[in-house]
């Protein structure tokens, strides 16, 4: 099989000679092998491994997304991804990016809130003049 991994804004993984694929959706695990009838599935967050035809097992941390299995090919669209290292260091960059993305928030908020105050003291000074 061919795995294409896409995100947003670029090709995250684009791979071949893929043995075997194991993902979740929200009714479970499946396992897809080489020789499976094409599908479509809805993935939820967490773990997406896949092994290379050397024997060796990739994992993958994904966010929601779509996986299309058409004949050989296999393209999973999902919003964010990691991986490249092992299972064990995978829990701790994904805690890093919650963190992350927990900080940008909570700027952003910040920055709304700002503008939202600003807007309205002045709106108040306008009513007034």
């Amino acid at each position: 099989m061919n795995l294409k991994v896409l995100l947003p804004f670029r090709v995250f993984l684009d791979i071949g000679q893929i043995s075997r694929i194991v993902l979740e959706t929200s009714a479970g695990a499946y396992g897809l092998l080489p020789r499976r009838l094409d599908c479509v599935a809805a993935l939820v967050p967490g773990i997406f491994t896949y092994e290379t035809a050397d024997g060796r097992v990739h994992y993958l941390a994904v966010d929601e997304g779509v996986l299309l299995k058409a004949g050989p090919d296999v393209s999973v669209s999902v919003r964010n991804a990691i991986g490249g290292v092992g299972l064990g260091q995978l829990r701790e960059l994904v805690e890093q990016d919650f963190r992350r993305h927990d900080a940008e928030e909570q700027a952003a908020r910040t920055t709304l809130r700002k503008i939202e105050t600003g807007l309205l003291t002045r709106l108040e000074t306008l009513q007034q003049s």
